[in-house]
């Protein structure tokens, strides 16, 4: 592993002042600064709905390992000039192990580590193929889902730490399951992922720890004891209990 813990120190936490502003208001990020977050195992899952700020955590730990928040590799050459902190990420910090501390440290080259999110993963499919350091493939001439493999394929082949964003967002039941092996075999291999997801198939990654993010902040829990996995469960034995609130007769 290559990050043990990311905590805001006491000097940079936010003042009184910033309390009450975005993103210092969501529970999870609240928790975050009290208390900090820790790694126990190689893959790590933030699960939770839209707007329970996983995602919001998942940048600033990026950024905690010198990823930008925007997307793409560890120390890359392509990519926007100056990247822009997330107010998170400005004052999130890594403790990294030996191992992650010798990577930051170390030439370029030997730097693996690459930031995937939903909003900006299309454009490097459409834009990187072909080019030194990414992948040989032309992912543009393919389909999303297609392109989202190759990429994860090409750029997660080694111990590295690794974040991702909602990877699912482009992939069918099947590609899940392809992902999903993808991420164990880096968890077996010596990398670290830690992914923000609300699909039930990726958090079931076998080992994975599982962080469960909402109203409440965030919590450990089990797989199948995810509120994400019951509504799952239930709708499909009974759409109709679902719907019936939501679609007019």
């Amino acid at each position: 592993m290559f990050v043990d813990r990311v905590r805001v120190p006491e000097g940079l936490a936010p003042d009184r002042a910033h309390h009450d502003q975005w993103p210092f208001t969501i529970p999870c990020v609240a928790q975050l600064i009290e208390e900090g977050l820790s790694f126990n195992r190689p893959v790590t899952f933030l699960v939770g709905d839209n707007g329970s700020g996983k995602s919001t955590m998942v940048e600033a730990i990026a950024e905690s390992f010198n990823l930008d928040a925007y997307g793409g590799r560890l120390a890359r050459v392509h990519g926007r000039p100056d990247p822009t902190k997330t107010p998170l990420g400005e004052v999130l910090r890594a403790e990294t192990t030996s191992a992650g501390a010798r990577m930051l440290a170390g030439p370029r080259k030997r730097k693996k580590g690459f930031f995937l999110r939903a909003e900006t993963a299309f454009d490097m499919t459409e834009n990187l193929g072909g080019v030194q350091g990414y992948w040989e493939e032309d992912t543009s001439a393919m389909s999303h889902g297609e392109g989202f493999l190759t990429m994860f394929q090409a750029m997660f082949d080694a111990p590295g730490f690794y974040v991702m964003d909602e990877p699912e967002a482009a992939l069918s039941f099947t590609a899940c399951l392809r992902l999903v092996g993808l991420m164990h075999q880096l968890g077996q291999s010596g990398a670290q992922v830690v992914c923000a997801t609300h699909s039930p198939i990726l958090a079931s990654t076998p080992g994975a720890d599982i962080i469960e993010v909402g109203d409440h902040g965030y919590r450990r829990t089990r797989w199948e004891d995810l509120e994400l996995v019951d509504h799952w469960r239930r709708y499909l034995a009974d759409p109709h209990a679902y719907l019936r609130h939501i679609i007019t007769p």
